[in-house]
């Protein structure tokens, strides 16, 4: 079976943790084939963002068009846009797309802040997120982006609870601001880097694959706590999540 081809838009990570490193291994764990373009450069480690730099958007553009071109694109993955400029580019290019396929699926990761606070984009992040939302199937906040962004014109939203303290995580699916169904993981105790990533890329391939999106959400959650409860150690400090594993 030829795997379904995902076009991915996020940024570059030279750790390999987060961004379209990780997007790259959990679409391949699930049997899809990503497509990456680059939004933006980071400098950073498994720990800290000490800088990001947006992709010009005509070179998005240029990434993008022998893609679309040559492939049968059956869903897209939307990360950090690198500032507004961009996510217009890449809102033009998923209507294009969208003309041609209506039911296409998109999965937004609104990625605002590094675990340290550091901006994710140039400019107004939080407005060029906001310009994405309506075009997604669905967003995957955490708690904290879900504050920062306010309403989400986007009909179905998962809030993930990761990023707060306690024993258990809650992550809860909303569509049209009305809960459908919640789930309970156990909190583990480590930090991991790329795991909201990990999450997102697991569901936009769950749909390229053609399953219904709570059959998606179920089994991308279930492979994300399987990657960080086997997750690795390369650095002190964040770990970073087992993609690419041993089937059972």
């Amino acid at each position: 079976m030829t795997p379904p081809a995902v076009l991915v838009f996020a940024g570059l990570d030279p750790g390999g943790g987060a961004g379209l490193a990780a997007d790259i291994l959990a679409i391949a764990a699930q049997g899809a084939h990503a497509l990456p373009v680059a939004t933006a450069l980071t400098a950073q480690d498994n720990n800290r963002v000490f800088g990001s730099m947006p992709v010009a958007g005509h070179l998005i553009v240029e990434q993008a068009k022998p893609l679309v071109d040559a492939f049968e694109i059956a869903a897209v993955k939307i990360g950090i846009p690198g500032n507004g400029d961009n996510a217009a580019t890449i809102a033009g290019i998923v209507r294009s797309l969208r003309a041609r396929r209506p039911d296409l699926p998109v999965v937004l990761d609104p990625v605002l802040f590094s675990g340290h606070g550091y901006a994710l984009g140039q400019g107004d992040a939080i407005a060029a997120v906001r310009a994405l939302l309506p075009l997604a199937t669905i967003a995957l906040p955490n708690l904290h982006e879900a504050a920062q962004l306010g309403r989400m014109d986007c009909e179905n939203v998962m809030i993930t609870g990761g990023d707060v303290d306690g024993e258990v995580v809650h992550n809860t699916w909303l569509r049209s601001g009305e809960t459908v169904r919640s789930w309970r993981w156990p909190k583990l105790q480590s930090t991991y880097h790329g795991s909201g990533c990990t999450l997102a890329a697991a569901v936009v391939a769950r749909l390229a694959l053609g399953q219904e999106l709570e059959q998606a959400l179920d089994g991308a959650q279930a492979y994300t706590y399987r990657a960080l409860v086997e997750s690795y150690a390369l650095a002190p400090g964040q770990r970073i999540p087992l993609r690419i594993m041993q089937s059972p």
